[in-house]
């Protein structure tokens, strides 16, 4: 039986009527009628639109500072009322060039001001932004435009030294649908393209996306998986909006909020949970951070007075270990967010003294699911789970992963997680294959996640499905053993990866990040502290490798496939030589 975390009664499926409008119906899975229905009478989606929360940002927060940050062309501070007349600008101009509503523009900008300009003037003009990270390359870049049959690229000249501009002028060279590459910032510009500046328009008093249908498509984001190219996650107005509105309630934002972006701005987290997007709704400020580390967003907080921040857990057990040195106040900072992948028990403990701010615990996903520890729990819920979902309508079901009929595990029990609710998508854009394994014949979207479900009702997240590590027949979550090595003092991050074994199928092998300047911690006595804090001995890591940073991916997770793949090419590397020295 189907079950909410919050206790709702779960809704029957209901025979598939299309909920989604516009040129894109054919490619998204809609949401049921039914379903639909449901979620507007409990007042869920309001028919609110992205054109729509920046009008009443604009009439009720007009002059009121809405972003802050250093762009192509230097340090800019916009009022809400400045922000969306640069936005209608740019949609006049982009429109000009023929730029038509359901287009897909790939927007692939850091953490920049036009950022927030360019996504609204999409918004503004009816065109879908499709969100690419600023670690990305031309062939990420070749194929979310191939594939969402974008027509513009919008980006900057240069960022992190790499060739922007030039990279997208290849990929427009390359995709006939591709007719534009439009650069935040001047400079030399490769061919094809112009600068966001002199796209700039006088608008027009209505926009096209200024009626744009609630239910309709508003943009195309990225799955946050570590394997292969991302798949299009298709967000409507009406399911994006209620989220974006729910997690600024839960997380107390105000028109007094100041938020720190130091993850890219691209990333489900920092645009909704509640994130950039959350305080637009609430009317308070975005500071975005060029680069995430300590130096560069401890001097932001004290500079602008942030009062909440959002990061990853390698990027938070740095700002730990950088403010036990660090001059700068940081006293303004009321919460510190800590989501993308789950947060071990042992650094949790360690940020409100380090920080002197409040932990907030987010686990969630770009597909729709979003759960957050809530300022009044219990410190042992805010340490050690990910906490409760957003919506009394999220179902969620925590299922037996190696079960064909996919039955429900007992409550405390770990097991795979499905989920679906009122903003959780029922199936990726033009992905017809892919969604076959990603969702049930009902709707469950599975997210890949091993959790477990505490007695009131929070999660606690274990691994992944296919993380899980089989030694022996043993089954290990690598998150366990990490939370050990996490809790020894000379220890600043810890990963734990299966690489095959002739004997066992897979052994574990432990990489970690040693505390600065103190002598390293050596193998066998990590292994030993392992062993000595009373686990099994199969998962105390059969090796451990003392390395100076992880292999990352573009939103600073780490990357387990990164690791892998570098065991493998040395275990490789290693049998070769002693082959030669075998046989010279």
């Amino acid at each position: 039986m189907t079950r909410s975390v919050h206790g709702s009664t779960a809704i029957g499926e209901l025979a598939p009527t299309s909920t989604v409008s516009g040129s894109l119906a054919e490619d998204v899975v809609p949401y049921p009628a039914a379903f639909a229905e449901r979620y507007r009478a409990a007042g869920y989606w309001t028919g609110q639109t992205f054109p729509a929360l920046l009008d009443r940002a604009v009439a009720d927060h007009g002059d009121r500072t809405a972003v802050v940050g250093t762009g192509p062309s230097g340090a800019q501070r916009w009022t809400y009322a400045e922000l969306d007349a640069r936005a209608r600008g740019l949609a006049a101009g982009l429109a000009e060039r023929g730029v038509a509503p359901g287009d897909r523009v790939v927007v692939w900008l850091p953490n920049v001001p036009e950022y927030l300009e360019t996504v609204f003037a999409l918004f503004r003009l009816g065109a879908l932004p499709v969100f690419a990270l600023p670690a990305h390359r031309g062939s990420e870049i070749r194929y979310f435009a191939e594939h969402a049959e974008a027509v513009a690229i919008v980006t900057v000249a240069r960022h992190d030294r790499f060739d922007h501009a030039a990279a997208a002028a290849e990929v427009a060279a390359a995709v006939p649908s591709v007719r534009h590459v439009v650069v935040a910032g001047g400079g030399e510009l490769p061919d094809r393209a112009v600068t966001l500046a002199s796209l700039r328009r006088t608008p027009p008093d209505v926009l096209p996306g200024d009626d744009a249908d609630p239910s309709s498509v508003a943009f195309l984001q990225l799955s946050g998986g570590t394997t292969g190219l991302p798949k299009l996650i298709p967000r409507t107005h009406d399911d994006y909006l209620y989220s974006v509105r729910a997690s600024a309630e839960i997380c107390g934002l105000s028109r007094d909020t100041v938020y720190l972006a130091a993850l890219p701005a691209a990333h489900n987290f920092t645009m909704s949970s509640p994130g950039l997007l959350g305080v637009v709704h609430a009317g308070g400020t975005s500071v975005l951070a060029p680069a995430p580390d300590a130096d560069t967003c401890f001097a932001l907080i004290e500079a602008e007075r942030v009062t909440l921040a959002a990061v990853v857990p390698p990027l938070a057990a740095a700002w730990v270990q950088a403010a036990s040195s660090s001059t700068r106040d940081l006293s303004s900072l009321a919460m510190l967010q800590v989501g993308g992948a789950k947060c071990a028990a042992e650094l949790a403990r360690r940020i409100p003294a380090a920080l002197g701010a409040r932990l907030q615990q987010v686990f969630g996903m770009a597909e729709g699911l979003v759960n957050y520890t809530r300022d009044d729990d219990p410190d042992d819920v805010v340490e050690e789970t990910q906490g409760s979902p957003i919506s009394p309508d999220d179902e969620i079901r925590v299922v037996d992963p190696a079960d064909p009929d996919e039955r429900e595990v007992p409550r405390g029990e770990v097991g795979a997680l499905l989920t679906r609710g009122p903003y959780t998508i029922r199936g990726y854009y033009r992905a017809a294959e892919q969604n076959a394994e990603a969702f049930t014949a009902d709707g469950f979207y599975r997210t890949g996640d091993l959790v477990r479900i505490t007695e009131r009702g929070d999660i606690v997240v274990t691994g992944r499905v296919k993380e899980q590590i089989n030694r022996g027949g043993e089954k290990i979550a690598a998150e366990e053993v990490e939370n050990h090595l996490l809790a020894h003092p000379d220890v600043v991050d810890a990963a734990i990866v299966g690489v095959p074994d002739e004997f066992l199928g897979e052994c574990t092998h432990a990489y970690v990040i040693p505390v600065p300047d103190r002598d390293a911690p050596r193998p066998n006595a990590l292994r030993r502290f392992v062993r000595e804090r009373g686990v099994a001995a199969y998962k105390v890591p059969d090796t451990v490798e003392v390395v100076d940073a992880f292999p990352v991916t573009g939103v600073g997770k780490t990357s387990r496939r990164a690791l892998r793949t570098a065991l493998a090419a040395r275990a490789t590397s290693s049998q070769a030589e002693q082959a030669e020295e075998t046989h010279p």
